[in-house]
C-alpha cells in the first residue's frame, strides 16, 4: 500500500465497516513506520482489497482486512492473508493474531482455513453495537496455505 492507493482504500473502508478507519489512520500506515505492513490487491490497476498489519516483537497483528463488495468470493482476501503470512515467515515472526466480530462467520471460516484458531473473547469490543470480538491466533511455520478441511474427530 502506498499513498496513491488511499482514496480507493478509504472508499472500500467506508463501504465495508460500520466504524471505518480515518484517512489519517491509513496515512500513518504508509508513512514509513517499519512496524506497519500494509498490502493492497489490485485488478486491472484498481485497488480491490487491502490488509494492514503491525510487526510487534514476535507477533504480526492483523488490524484491518477488507475487499470491495464486487470482489468478494474471488479469493482476494485469501491472497492478502497468504501474502501477510509469507511476509511474517520471512521476517522470522513466530505468530499472527487478530480480532474479528464474533458474528462474522464468513471471516472466521476464512481465517480457520489458514490455521487460525479462536483463543479468547474481547467483550463489548466494537463501539458501534457492543459486539464481542473473537481473538484468533496462528503460529507461523505450520504450512504455507490454507489448512485442509478435516471431518470432526479426524486426526490432524
Amino acid at each position: 500500500m502506498v499513498s496513491t492507493d488511499l482514496d480507493r482504500v478509504c472508499e472500500i473502508e467506508r463501504a465495508v465497516f460500520a466504524l471505518p478507519w480515518s484517512r489519517k489512520s491509513f496515512e500513518a500506515e504508509v508513512s514509513g513506520d517499519p512496524c506497519s505492513l500494509s498490502w493492497v490487491a489490485e485488478e486491472e490497476g484498481r485497488v480491490v482489497g487491502y490488509l494492514v498489519a503491525w510487526h510487534v516483537a514476535d507477533e504480526l497483528h492483523i488490524g484491518n482486512l477488507a475487499v470491495a463488495e464486487a470482489g468478494r468470493g474471488a479469493g482476494i482476501a485469501s491472497k492478502l492473508i497468504a501474502g501477510a503470512l509469507a511476509g511474517a515467515e520471512e521476517r522470522g515472526i513466530e505468530y499472527v493474531a487478530l480480532e474479528v466480530r464474533a458474528s462474522n462467520e464468513r471471516a472466521i471460516r476464512l481465517y480457520e482455513r489458514f490455521g487460525f484458531r479462536g483463543i479468547a473473547i474481547r467483550r463489548a469490543y466494537y463501539e458501534d453495537n457492543g459486539e464481542n470480538a473473537l481473538i484468533m491466533f496462528r503460529a507461523i511455520g505450520g504450512g504455507d496455505g490454507p489448512q485442509a478441511e478435516r471431518a470432526p474427530g479426524e486426526a490432524a
